[in-house]
């Protein structure tokens, strides 16, 4: 009887195998060895500004005497090795107060519509000729929590900042985060939230979940697996072990066994 629990065994530890790489490995629907191009409808990448936004705004031109009234001065840190520039804080009804044009409407607009937009008031108020307009945030960041090598909050350096990009700052997933049901909470310019559930086990959906791109003030949350929840229990895990059923189903078998020969003397 125990020669035949072995092939049993074996079965077990190789279905318990295939079921944790299923949990585990990332993009799933990629075939192996072959090269993959995705078709699904990608969101927007790009960040558009909200109230309490801050941006930093330099205007250029041949004339740098003219363009000076249009750019803030810079502040000489205590130091005196740095710069720090001083920007904007976009305000709650998504204006900011720029020199000589006023209160301009920034809530919405990208930063190239942004600069595109200050150029042509330049131009079209015969200010400045030839400006050249650069606009970069300065305190864009998301929030990462949970099961994740290091929690906290984080900068967003760039546009096209993705869910992968954010997982990576943070030292990627635990081997107990839940791959399935990444959270990510996204606050609007209200204060009000929509959830997103991603799977990371599909990249396809991935890909053209609203929640791919990150977006300032992002709130992203990794659930533990069952196995990691359940160690705030006692003895949580114990059942649910590959070493607790074989030790059970040997003790089983051990138990059969001596029935077995009881009976048959």
């Amino acid at each position: 009887m125990k020669k035949n629990l072995i092939p049993f065994l074996a079965i077990l530890l190789l279905m318990s195998s295939c079921a944790t790489n299923k949990m585990v490995n990332y993009f799933q629907d990629i075939q192996k060895n072959k090269d993959t191009t995705t078709t699904v409808a990608m969101p927007d990448p790009n960040i558009r500004l909200q109230p309490e936004d801050k941006i930093y705004i330099r205007v250029n031109s041949r004339d740098p005497e003219l363009t000076a009234l249009f750019n803030l001065n810079t502040r000489e840190s205590q130091t005196e090795s740095t710069r720090r520039e001083i920007g904007y804080t976009v305000l709650k009804d998504g204006t900011i107060d720029f020199p000589v044009l006023g209160y301009i409407p920034v809530a919405g607009k990208t930063r190239d519509e942004l600069a595109a937009y200050i150029k042509t008031e330049l131009i079209n108020r015969n200010l400045v000729n030839d400006p050249v307009v650069t606009v970069d945030f300065m305190n864009l960041q998301f929030s990462i929590m949970g099961e994740v090598g290091s929690p906290g909050t984080y900068p967003i350096t760039r546009n096209n900042f993705t869910i992968l990009d954010a997982l990576s700052a943070a030292g990627d997933m635990n081997i107990s985060g839940k791959r399935k049901n990444v959270l990510l909470l996204r606050p609007d310019s209200l204060g009000q939230m929509t959830a997103y559930h991603i799977d990371m086990r599909n990249f396809a959906s991935v890909q053209s979940s609203p929640a791919y791109y990150i977006h300032q003030n992002d709130y992203i949350y990794v659930e533990p697996n069952r196995k990691k929840a359940n160690e705030s229990t006692v003895n949580g895990n114990t059942v649910q072990s590959v070493s607790f059923w074989m030790s059970f189903i040997t003790f089983i078998s051990s138990i059969a066994t001596t029935v077995s020969i009881w009976l048959t003397r």
